[in-house]
């Protein structure tokens, strides 16, 4: 019998430490990786598989589905006992495999980043309408997810049909900011698929006397193709956001969004760590941060700055009798590195205002599940399914809706349900803003009811909250 030898490699290893500073010899198979992740029985390494052929130095890897397929929930990096950033090795093992020409395993996942980074850095923000059509010419059925999603959109007005050309204006005017007041950075979706999200943000806010001042000129955070394509980028996009609300003046910003949020606070969490690159941010953007802004989340705001007291007292319609799943998402709370908020596996801040709304927030286990947003445009199978489950799980814990607090949450969990043939009833999908409208007695147009693709009348013409049409 042939002896068999095995060769380690350590130049795979090494050159993810160089990059990412993540030493992937710290690994030592524990399996929890693997176990929460949401797709792991999708792919062809798991994720401790992964971990393990870059300490052996096996580049077939670089060939694999799995870091193409990675939805970048940050499950993994959250529970590895060691504290490695393995969400941050996929995106390097991906920009490896590119950099070596590599074929993409799954070349709808390339187009799509190729895309949204082109149109975000070319026009300032993402053109959705663009991206949309784009993407789905090269896939190789182009016009599904078009009817399927695109056209109700289109008829509910969510989709903007020209884009915006914007720059982050070099002379900016410092402002004297209230009291009230705090910078609002409604990221690209805001302003286009997730307007209702908008909309309602803004009256809940003028109800509870909160201002929100949108900086001109901000511009797209980058999102998930900016930190799986070109650190450069990703570093500078966020940054000179940042960068723009300190200098009008502000010291706390209000991020709806949660992919924005979560790139904002990566951002410093990695400028305070790295003081290098911190100096090649400020020479990125021609200014030198002075750190002094809160990257705060629009729930935390409510929650925390606002007050469940505060929101409570304004209620004039309670929302009693309604069984509210709260569904958070993967990066409001994750990593907590990152995040830096209490309890990222089980939050409770959106749980605290809707209750202070008269409703009840159920206790369920998929508050913080990757619904697959990442992989909506490229891989909708495998977010259909997530989404099921989300779905099913909420049901069988008794609630009547959803609400959340990220517009690629809302995209996914409302509007996959049209391509559920076999659900029996469709959960409307609301976000915590539009609950807030309701329960402050403002008209259901006010809050962007109208534009949700789940109808949400007839749930809440049953429950009383609002007159039969």
């Amino acid at each position: 019998m042939a002896e068999v030898i095995t060769a380690i490699d350590t130049a795979l290893a090494k050159l993810i430490e160089q990059e990412t500073g993540e030493n992937v010899y710290l690994c030592y198979q524990c399996g929890k990786c693997t176990s929460g992740c949401p797709l792991a029985e999708h792919f062809d390494y798991t994720p401790n598989q992964i971990m393990r052929a870059i300490q052996l130095g096996q580049e077939e890897i670089l060939s694999s589905r799995t870091i193409w397929l990675c939805a970048s929930c940050q499950v993994c990096s959250t529970r590895c006992p060691q504290g490695l950033d393995i969400a941050k090795i996929m995106d390097q093992l991906m920009m490896i495999s590119r950099q070596r020409g590599i074929k993409p395993a799954i070349p709808a996942v390339e187009d799509f980043l190729q895309v949204f980074h082109r149109n975000s850095k070319l026009l300032g923000r993402a053109y959705e309408a663009g991206l949309i059509m784009e993407t789905n010419l090269r896939a190789r059925d182009p016009l599904k997810d078009v009817f399927d999603l695109g056209l109700p959109m289109i008829l509910k007005g969510k989709i903007k049909f020209l884009p915006s050309f914007v720059r982050v204006p070099k002379r900016v005017e410092r402002r004297e900011v209230a009291p009230n007041e705090v910078a609002y950075y409604p990221g690209c979706s805001l302003h286009s698929m997730a307007i209702e999200y908008n909309m309602s943000t803004k009256a809940a806010a003028e109800v509870l006397d909160l201002g929100l001042v949108e900086p001109k000129g901000w511009t797209c955070c980058g999102s998930s193709p900016a930190h799986k394509l070109n650190p450069n980028d990703a570093l500078r996009m966020p940054l000179e956001n940042l960068a723009l609300i300190e200098r009008m003046g502000f010291d706390q910003v209000a991020v709806p969004c949660a992919a924005c949020y979560s790139r904002f606070r990566t951002t410093l969490h990695e400028i305070r760590a790295d003081p290098a690159l911190k100096e090649q941010g400020d020479e990125a953007i021609g200014y030198e941060y002075q750190d002094t802004v809160e990257v705060t989340s629009l729930v935390e705001i409510m929650a925390e700055r606002v007050g469940v007291e505060a929101i409570a007292a304004k209620v004039q319609k309670p929302l009693e009798g309604l069984k509210v799943a709260c569904y958070y998402g993967c990066l409001l709370t994750r990593p907590p590195k990152i995040a830096g908020v209490p309890h990222h596996e089980y939050p409770m801040n959106m749980d605290r205002v809707v209750e202070a709304l008269g409703a009840e927030a159920v206790d369920w286990d998929g508050k913080t599940r990757c619904c697959g947003a990442g992989l909506a445009a490229t891989v909708p199978e495998r977010a259909i399914e997530l989404c099921r489950w989300l779905i099913d799980q909420a049901r069988a814990v008794g609630a009547d809706c959803f609400a959340v607090a990220c517009p690629l949450c809302h995209a996914n969990l409302d509007g996959r349900q049209l391509q559920m043939p076999d659900l029996e009833q469709k959960m409307p999908v609301l976000y915590f803003t539009q609950l807030m409208c309701l329960a402050f007695g403002l008209d259901p147009k006010v809050a962007g009811l109208h534009k949700n693709l789940v109808n949400t009348y007839p749930l809440l013409q049953e429950k009383g909250f609002i007159p039969p049409s």
